[in-house]
Protein backbone atom coordinates (compact mmCIF):
# COMPACT_ATOMS: atom_id res chain seq x y z
CA UNK A 1 0.00 0.00 0.00
CA UNK A 2 1.14 3.57 -1.26
CA UNK A 3 1.03 6.32 1.42
CA UNK A 4 -0.31 9.51 0.81
CA UNK A 5 2.28 11.12 2.29
CA UNK A 6 5.04 12.68 1.09
CA UNK A 7 8.55 13.14 2.44
CA UNK A 8 10.77 16.25 1.43
CA UNK A 9 14.25 17.08 2.36
CA UNK A 10 14.38 20.00 4.58
CA UNK A 11 17.45 22.61 4.59
CA UNK A 12 18.90 23.65 7.45
CA UNK A 13 20.72 26.62 7.25
CA UNK A 14 23.39 26.89 10.86
CA UNK A 15 23.52 30.18 12.92
CA UNK A 16 26.12 31.67 11.26
CA UNK A 17 24.71 30.94 7.77
CA UNK A 18 21.21 32.85 8.91
CA UNK A 19 23.61 35.82 10.00
CA UNK A 20 24.84 36.24 6.51
CA UNK A 21 21.73 36.02 5.47
CA UNK A 22 20.37 38.69 7.64
CA UNK A 23 23.14 40.85 7.45
CA UNK A 24 23.46 40.76 3.71
CA UNK A 25 23.34 44.46 3.39
CA UNK A 26 24.19 46.20 6.72
CA UNK A 27 28.20 46.31 5.61
CA UNK A 28 27.16 47.35 1.69
CA UNK A 29 29.63 49.88 1.10
CA UNK A 30 28.54 51.11 -2.53
CA UNK A 31 25.91 52.22 -4.80
CA UNK A 32 26.16 53.46 -8.48
CA UNK A 33 28.15 56.68 -9.30
CA UNK A 34 26.96 59.83 -8.58
CA UNK A 35 24.56 58.86 -5.49
CA UNK A 36 25.84 58.94 -2.40
CA UNK A 37 25.80 55.14 -0.65
CA UNK A 38 23.26 56.29 1.83
CA UNK A 39 20.78 58.12 -0.64
CA UNK A 40 21.55 54.56 -3.14
CA UNK A 41 20.44 52.61 -0.36
CA UNK A 42 17.10 54.38 0.92
CA UNK A 43 16.17 54.53 -2.42
CA UNK A 44 16.87 50.20 -2.97
CA UNK A 45 14.58 50.33 0.15
CA UNK A 46 11.49 51.88 -1.32
CA UNK A 47 12.78 50.15 -4.91
CA UNK A 48 12.26 46.68 -2.54
CA UNK A 49 8.68 47.83 -0.94
CA UNK A 50 7.85 47.67 -4.72
CA UNK A 51 9.59 44.84 -6.00
CA UNK A 52 7.48 42.89 -2.90
CA UNK A 53 4.03 44.86 -4.06
CA UNK A 54 4.71 43.49 -7.93
CA UNK A 55 5.78 40.09 -6.43
CA UNK A 56 2.14 39.93 -4.60
CA UNK A 57 0.23 40.84 -7.47
CA UNK A 58 1.72 38.53 -10.02
CA UNK A 59 1.09 35.71 -7.76
CA UNK A 60 -2.19 37.18 -6.81
CA UNK A 61 -2.92 37.25 -11.38
CA UNK A 62 -1.14 33.94 -11.47
CA UNK A 63 -3.73 32.70 -9.25
CA UNK A 64 -6.78 34.25 -10.73
CA UNK A 65 -5.88 32.85 -13.75
CA UNK A 66 -5.71 29.18 -12.31
CA UNK A 67 -8.93 30.08 -10.69
CA UNK A 68 -11.14 31.51 -13.02
CA UNK A 69 -14.62 30.09 -14.92
CA UNK A 70 -17.60 30.93 -16.72
CA UNK A 71 -18.81 32.67 -19.90
CA UNK A 72 -15.64 34.95 -20.01
CA UNK A 73 -13.09 32.35 -18.95
CA UNK A 74 -10.99 31.98 -21.90
CA UNK A 75 -10.56 35.71 -22.81
CA UNK A 76 -9.58 36.62 -18.76
CA UNK A 77 -7.52 33.59 -18.50
CA UNK A 78 -5.64 34.22 -21.69
CA UNK A 79 -5.72 38.20 -20.49
CA UNK A 80 -4.31 37.47 -16.59
CA UNK A 81 -1.50 34.75 -18.29
CA UNK A 82 0.00 37.89 -20.58
CA UNK A 83 -0.05 40.37 -17.68
CA UNK A 84 1.61 38.22 -15.55
CA UNK A 85 4.40 37.80 -17.96
CA UNK A 86 4.71 41.50 -18.37
CA UNK A 87 4.59 41.94 -14.44
CA UNK A 88 7.31 39.52 -14.06
CA UNK A 89 9.36 41.80 -16.21
CA UNK A 90 8.63 44.37 -14.08
CA UNK A 91 9.54 42.35 -11.02
CA UNK A 92 13.06 41.76 -12.51
CA UNK A 93 13.95 45.29 -13.78
CA UNK A 94 13.65 46.25 -10.07
CA UNK A 95 15.54 43.86 -8.37
CA UNK A 96 18.24 44.23 -10.63
CA UNK A 97 17.90 48.32 -9.90
CA UNK A 98 18.42 47.29 -6.46
CA UNK A 99 21.56 44.99 -6.87
CA UNK A 100 22.87 47.99 -9.34
CA UNK A 101 22.15 50.51 -5.76
CA UNK A 102 24.15 47.93 -4.11
CA UNK A 103 21.86 46.29 -2.34
CA UNK A 104 20.70 42.76 -2.52
CA UNK A 105 16.98 42.66 -3.54
CA UNK A 106 14.43 40.27 -1.51
CA UNK A 107 11.99 37.85 -3.14
CA UNK A 108 12.07 35.17 -0.80
CA UNK A 109 8.80 33.49 -0.40
CA UNK A 110 9.43 34.25 3.89
CA UNK A 111 10.05 37.86 3.35
CA UNK A 112 7.33 38.42 1.19
CA UNK A 113 4.91 36.69 3.29
CA UNK A 114 6.66 38.81 6.57
CA UNK A 115 6.34 41.95 5.01
CA UNK A 116 3.15 41.58 2.86
CA UNK A 117 1.63 44.92 1.85
CA UNK A 118 -1.98 43.64 1.15
CA UNK A 119 -4.83 41.18 2.38
CA UNK A 120 -4.72 37.73 1.47
CA UNK A 121 -6.64 37.23 -2.02
CA UNK A 122 -10.12 36.32 -1.19
CA UNK A 123 -11.14 34.23 -3.97
CA UNK A 124 -10.41 30.64 -5.21
CA UNK A 125 -12.80 29.28 -8.17
CA UNK A 126 -14.62 32.15 -8.65
CA UNK A 127 -16.37 33.68 -11.89
CA UNK A 128 -14.16 36.18 -14.29
CA UNK A 129 -16.31 39.72 -12.77
CA UNK A 130 -15.66 38.18 -9.78
CA UNK A 131 -11.98 37.72 -10.05
CA UNK A 132 -11.67 41.22 -12.26
CA UNK A 133 -13.31 43.00 -9.65
CA UNK A 134 -10.62 41.93 -6.82
CA UNK A 135 -7.51 41.76 -9.20
CA UNK A 136 -9.03 46.00 -10.13
CA UNK A 137 -8.37 46.56 -5.91
CA UNK A 138 -4.65 45.07 -6.34
CA UNK A 139 -3.86 47.52 -9.31
CA UNK A 140 -5.45 50.34 -7.56
CA UNK A 141 -2.66 49.78 -4.82
CA UNK A 142 0.09 49.19 -7.10
CA UNK A 143 -0.25 51.79 -8.60
CA UNK A 144 -0.78 54.20 -6.43
CA UNK A 145 2.44 52.56 -3.99
CA UNK A 146 3.90 53.29 -7.46
CA UNK A 147 3.17 56.78 -7.57
CA UNK A 148 3.72 57.36 -4.29
CA UNK A 149 7.26 56.60 -4.42
CA UNK A 150 8.21 58.17 -8.08
CA UNK A 151 7.09 61.58 -5.65
CA UNK A 152 10.53 60.94 -3.64
CA UNK A 153 12.37 59.99 -6.62
CA UNK A 154 12.46 62.99 -9.32
CA UNK A 155 15.95 64.71 -8.12
CA UNK A 156 17.85 62.22 -5.93
CA UNK A 157 17.73 59.17 -8.76
CA UNK A 158 16.56 60.14 -12.12
CA UNK A 159 16.91 56.74 -13.37
CA UNK A 160 15.06 54.96 -10.75
CA UNK A 161 12.23 57.47 -11.57
CA UNK A 162 12.15 56.56 -15.11
CA UNK A 163 12.07 52.84 -14.64
CA UNK A 164 9.18 53.38 -12.23
CA UNK A 165 7.19 56.27 -14.57
CA UNK A 166 7.75 53.44 -17.35
CA UNK A 167 6.38 50.46 -15.12
CA UNK A 168 3.29 52.81 -13.58
CA UNK A 169 2.70 53.51 -17.52
CA UNK A 170 2.44 50.13 -18.07
CA UNK A 171 0.11 49.16 -14.82
CA UNK A 172 -2.29 51.85 -15.68
CA UNK A 173 -3.00 49.99 -19.27
CA UNK A 174 -2.74 46.57 -17.59
CA UNK A 175 -5.00 47.98 -15.01
CA UNK A 176 -7.21 49.90 -18.14
CA UNK A 177 -7.78 46.30 -19.42
CA UNK A 178 -9.27 44.94 -16.44
CA UNK A 179 -11.22 47.90 -16.14
CA UNK A 180 -12.44 47.35 -19.17
CA UNK A 181 -14.23 44.27 -18.62
CA UNK A 182 -15.76 45.98 -15.56
CA UNK A 183 -17.42 48.84 -17.36
CA UNK A 184 -20.86 48.96 -17.25
CA UNK A 185 -21.13 50.73 -20.67
CA UNK A 186 -21.84 54.36 -18.89
CA UNK A 187 -17.83 54.48 -17.75
CA UNK A 188 -19.04 53.00 -14.52
CA UNK A 189 -17.36 50.00 -12.66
Amino acid sequence: MMSNKMNYPVLTLTEKSKALTADVNKNAAHTVPGLEVKIGHSIADALQMRLQGLNELQLILKHAHWNVVGPQFIAVHEMLDEQVAEVREFVDEIAERIAALGVAPNGLPGNLVATRQTPEYPLGRATAQDHLRIIDKYYTHNIESHRFVLEHFGELDPISEDLLVAQTRALEKLHWFIRAHLDNGTGNL
